[in-house]
C-alpha cells in the first residue's frame, strides 16, 4: 500500500467501513451466520467457534455489560453509532463502536440473514470522527481562508472563510486566476516574488511550500483601504502523485500588522528622537520617523520663546508666536536640506489656533494637531495630514500620535533646558575671559577661543596676558576638567586667582605651587569639585633680558618657533595637575631670540576623537613653522588646520605671541656700593637720565623714590646695589639688593624718627611693589609720563 492510499483507507473510508471493519452477519434470532476476518482479528474468535452461536457470545447483554463497564453507561451514542463493550475469546473486554443495518430478505427464520453488524475499536472510530469534523470545520467555520488553485493558477474550490473574503458566490469566481482577483496586490516578504503567480509558479515548480507570506492588496468585496495577509502555499498531488494544483491558506492580520508598525514606529522614535540636544535637530527628527509611515506632512512648530531656552508660558493672556522648525512631506528626498526657522501665524478658528488656545488635541478630516507639552504650557505643536486613503485617522493611530508627540517633547524639553544651561554657560564664560588684551611691550600677541560643539557644552578653558612689573609679561593658559556652568565658574575662579598670584611677581614653579595649594583646600571642602585635575602653563616673558621661565601643571608645552623657523616643543617638567598634589613643580628658563614665535593651547585644539595629540601637534607645528605671516593670519590658518569642521568636543584655545626686545636708549642700570655716599650718586645719575630723556617733570618724584629705596637697601641689605631706570609706556624705577625682606608700607607716629619715606613715595608713585629673584629683591616704583610726552598712552579719538 503506497503513501497515498494509506492516507485515503484511514481518513476516508473510516473505521467502520465494511470492507474493513469487523462484520457479522445475524439472522432473525440474533444468531452469528457470517464471521470476517476482521472480526477474529478483532474478537479472537475463529469462526468454527462462532458460527451457530448467539450475539451474546462476544457482546454482553446491556445489563451484563454495564456490570462489567467498571461503571460507564453500557451503552451511548457516537454520532449516531453505538458504544458497547465486547468480549474478546480471552475474557478481556474491549469498547468498540457499533452499527448495524437490516437487510430487506423475502422471508426471516433461522438461518436466514436478517441483519449485519459492523464493529470497530472505539478509539479508531472517535479519532476517525475527529479528522472529518476538522476537515469539515476547515471548509465551513475555518477564519483561515483556504483555496485551491489548479496548475494553471485557476481557482477549483475555497472554503466558507474564502468565499466571505471575495464577497461573492464560489460559482461566480470558479476558474479565475488569483491576480485577477487581487489586482495590484504584492507580497512585501523579502527575498520572494511580488506577484501572486510568482509565488505559486515558484511551489509549482520546486514543490517546496512557503509560509507566512504578507501579501498587500484591496479586499475584493471592499476594494480601497489595504489589507495585509498572512499566507502560506503548497503543492498537491493525485493519489498517482502528479501534481494537481496548488492550496493557499491566507489570514487577515491587518489589525496585527498595524499594529506591528505602530511597534516599530515608536521603537524607531526611541532610538532616532532626541539624539542631540538641539532643538531644531530633534523636531526634524520627528517628522523623519513620521513621515511616510505615519502621515503624508509633518511639521512642527516651537513656541518663539523655547528656542531661546526660556519657559514656553504665554504673556499677557496672549497666544505665544510660534516658529516653524522642521517640516517634511513623503515626497521630499531622503537627503533634502532642511529649511531654516520662520515665523508664522495662524488665523483663528484654524486647527492650530483652536490647539494653542485649548492646550488639547484638535482633529480635522485628515488633519491632527497634537500640542507638544512636558508638564507645564504648550511648547509647541505637530501637524500630522494625511493625503492618501485613508485619510482619517483611526483610534489606534491617535493613540500613537500622543506618544510620538509625547517623546518628542520630553527631547525638545530636555534639549531646551540645555539651551538655556549653554547659554547661560557661555555668556559666563565670555564675561569671565578675556574682553580685550591690552597692548604689551614685551610681545605682539593674537589670540583665538572657540567654545565645543553644543552636544558637549561649554568647557572651562582659559588663556590671559598679565602685565608684570619691569615690563615683563605673564603668559597662562588652562583648561579645567568638564563642561557646563560649573567648569565655567571654576574657570572664572582660578583665571581671577591667577592674575591676583601673578601680581605678586611669583616665579611660575611658585605661582603654580600657591594655585595647587588653593585647589586641593577647595577639593577638601567639596569632593566633587570641578577645580581637580585643572591643568595650567604659565610663563613670564622678560623683554629685557630675552628670557622665558615657564612651568607647567599637566598641561601640553609650548611651540616655540626661533625667527629662522626652527620648531621645538621645549622639555619642560610636567608636573601634576592642580589638586591632585604629589610632584613639585619646576621651571625652565631659555633665552629666546627677539621675534620668537610662542604657541601656547589648549588639548581642544590639537587632540579630537579621530585624532591623537601627537598627530595634532605636528599639524600645529607645520602651521607655526610659516612664522613670518601676522599673528591673527596664523591664528585663522591653525584653527582652519587643525579643526576644519569647526568646534570639536572640547574648548579650544590658542594664544600666540612674537617676543620684543627693550631697546638700549630705554634702559639704563647702574651698580653703586652699599654706603651712605651711594644715596647721593643715584640722585644724581637718575636725574641725569631723565634730562636725556626729556623727562624733567618726573624729577623731584623720581629723586625722593630712589633716595628712600637706596637708603632702605643701604640699611637693611648688604652687597652691591642696583639702580635701573625703565623707559616704556611708564617710567620704571628699580633698585635691587641682596636682601630677602620687603619694606612695608606703615603711618609713622608724631614722635616716629623715620617710617614716613615709603608712605611719601606711595603717594606721589602711580605703583610700586616687589619681586623676588633667588639672589634677593627688587623694589620698583611707576609714574605715568607727563600727558604731552611722545611715550605717553593716548585716550579719545
Amino acid at each position: 500500500m503506497n503513501a497515498w492510499n494509506a492516507v485515503e483507507s484511514a481518513e476516508f473510508r473510516g473505521p467502520l467501513d465494511v470492507t474493513r471493519a469487523a462484520t457479522a452477519v445475524l439472522d432473525a434470532q440474533d444468531v452469528v451466520i457470517g464471521w470476517s476476518p476482521a472480526a477474529r482479528q478483532l474478537l479472537g474468535y475463529p469462526p468454527e467457534e462462532v458460527l451457530g452461536r448467539p450475539l451474546r457470545t462476544f457482546l454482553p447483554a446491556a445489563e451484563a455489560a454495564g456490570r462489567a463497564g467498571a461503571g460507564r453507561p453500557p451503552e451511548a451514542s457516537l454520532s449516531g453509532i453505538e458504544v458497547r463493550t465486547a468480549r474478546h475469546r480471552d475474557g478481556r473486554l474491549l469498547e468498540v463502536a457499533l452499527t448495524s443495518c437490516r437487510l430487506n430478505t423475502p422471508e426471516s427464520g433461522t438461518g436466514v440473514p436478517a441483519r449485519i453488524v459492523v464493529a470497530a475499536p472505539l478509539a479508531e472510530q472517535q479519532l476517525w470522527e475527529s479528522q472529518q469534523s476538522m476537515l469539515g470545520g476547515l471548509a465551513t467555520q475555518s477564519p483561515v481562508g483556504l483555496g485551491i488553485y489548479d496548475t494553471d493558477l485557476r481557482l477549483t474550490w475555497g472554503n466558507a472563510a474564502f468565499i466571505r473574503e471575495i464577497g461573492l458566490p464560489l460559482k461566480d469566481f470558479l476558474g479565475v486566476r488569483a491576480e485577477a482577483l487581487y489586482p495590484g496586490g504584492e507580497f512585501v516578504t523579502e527575498g520572494y516574488p511580488r506577484t501572486l503567480d510568482g509565488v505559486m509558479q515558484q511551489v509549482l515548480d520546486t514543490g517546496e511550500p512557503v509560509l507566512d507570506l504578507h501579501f498587500v492588496g484591496q479586499q475584493p468585496s471592499e476594494p480601497g483601504p489595504e489589507h495585509v495577509w498572512s499566507c502560506s502555499y503548497y503543492r498537491l498531488l493525485d493519489a498517482r502523485g502528479q501534481v494537481i494544483g496548488v492550496c493557499e491558506d491566507a489570514f487577515d492580520i491587518t489589525d496585527r500588522y498595524r499594529a506591528q508598525r505602530r511597534l516599530n514606529l515608536l521603537v524607531a522614535a526611541g532610538r532616532r528622537i532626541g539624539t542631540t540636544l538641539d532643538m531644531t535637530v530633534t523636531a526634524r527628527e520627528m517628522t523623519e520617523v513620521a513621515v511616510p509611515d505615519f502621515s503624508s506632512l509633518v511639521a512642527v512648530d516651537l513656541v518663539e520663546s523655547v528656542l531661546a531656552g526660556e519657559e514656553p508660558g504665554a504673556r499677557d493672556g496672549a497666544l505665544p508666536a510660534l516658529v516653524r522648525v522642521a517640516t517634511r512631506s513623503a515626497g521630499d528626498p531622503p537627503d533634502a536640506s532642511p529649511h531654516d526657522p520662520y515665523r508664522l501665524a495662524y488665523p483663528p478658528g484654524s486647527l492650530p489656533y483652536r490647539s494653542l488656545s485649548s492646550g488639547g488635541m484638535v482633529r480635522g478630516e485628515s488633519t491632527m494637531v497634537v500640542p507638544l507639552r512636558a508638564g507645564g504650557d504648550a511648547m509647541g505643536l505637530v501637524t500630522f495630514t494625511r493625503e492618501e486613503e485613508p485619510a482619517f485617522f483611526d483610534k489606534g493611530e491617535i493613540a500613537l500620535a500622543d506618544e510620538l508627540v509625547t517623546r518628542t517633547a520630553v527631547s525638545l524639553d530636555n534639549a531646551r533646558r540645555f539651551a538655556r544651561e549653554h547659554t547661560a554657560a557661555l555668556t559666563l564664560q565670555r564675561n569671565l575671559l578675556p574682553q580685550h588684551l591690552p597692548e604689551q611691550s614685551a610681545v605682539d600677541l593674537a589670540y583665538r577661543y572657540l567654545p565645543s560643539d553644543d552636544r558637549a557644552g561649554v568647557g572651562g578653558d582659559w588663556f590671559d596676558v598679565i602685565g608684570l612689573s619691569g615690563t615683563r609679561v605673564g603668559l597662562v593658559v588652562g583648561d579645567v576638567v568638564g563642561h557646563g556652568l560649573e567648569a565655567a565658574a571654576t574657570m572664572g575662579r582660578l583665571r581671577t586667582t591667577v592674575r591676583a598670584l601673578a601680581q605678586l611677581d611669583l616665579s611660575p614653579d611658585e605661582l603654580l605651587s600657591r594655585l595647587d595649594d588653593l585647589v586641593g583646600q577647595s577639593a577638601d571642602a567639596g569632593p566633587d569639585d570641578v577645580a581637580t585635575g585643572v591643568t595650567c602653563l604659565y610663563a613670564v616673558y622678560d623683554p629685557v633680558s630675552r628670557h622665558c621661565t615657564m612651568a607647567r601643571a599637566g598641561h601640553l608645552p609650548p611651540a616655540v618657533v626661533d625667527p629662522e623657523g626652527g620648531l621645538s616643543f621645549p622639555e619642560l617638567p610636567a608636573g601634576p595637575p592642580l589638586g591632585l598634589g604629589g610632584l613639585p613643580f619646576e621651571s625652565l628658563e631659555i633665552e629666546l631670540p627677539v621675534g620668537s614665535l610662542i604657541a601656547l593651547f589648549t588639548d581642544g585644539l590639537v587632540e579630537t576623537r579621530d585624532r591623537d595629540v601627537e598627530r595634532g601637534l605636528r599639524l600645529l607645528g607645520r602651521v607655526l613653522t610659516d612664522h613670518d605671516r601676522p599673528l591673527d593670519e596664523l591664528c585663522d590658518r591653525a584653527l582652519a588646520e587643525l579643526l576644519p569642521d569647526g568646534p570639536g568636543a572640547d574648548d579650544s584655545a590658542l594664544l600666540l605671541v612674537r617676543t620684543r626686545e627693550l631697546g638700549v636708549r630705554q634702559v639704563t642700570a647702574w651698580e653703586l656700593p652699599a654706603e651712605p655716599a651711594a644715596v647721593g650718586r643715584a640722585r644724581e645719575l637718575a636725574t641725569r637720565q631723565l634730562r636725556e630723556w626729556g623727562l624733567p617733570e618726573l624729577t623731584y618724584t623720581t629723586e625722593l623714590a630712589v633716595s628712600e629705596l637706596v637708603t632702605n637697601a643701604i640699611r637693611h641689605a648688604s652687597g652691591p646695589l642696583h639702580l635701573r631706570l625703565l623707559r616704556d609706556r611708564t617710567l620704571l624705577t628699580e633698585v635691587s639688593d641682596t636682601g630677602h625682606t620687603s619694606p612695608h608700607l606703615r603711618h609713622a607716629a608724631s614722635d616716629d624718627e623715620g617710617g614716613r619715606g615709603l608712605f611719601i613715595v606711595a603717594q606721589l608713585v602711580q605703583r610700586w611693589g616687589t619681586r623676588y629673584t633667588p639672589y634677593g629683591k627688587t623694589i620698583w616704583t611707576e609714574q605715568a609720563f607727563p600727558p604731552d610726552y611722545p611715550g605717553a598712552p593716548r585716550t579719545g579719538g
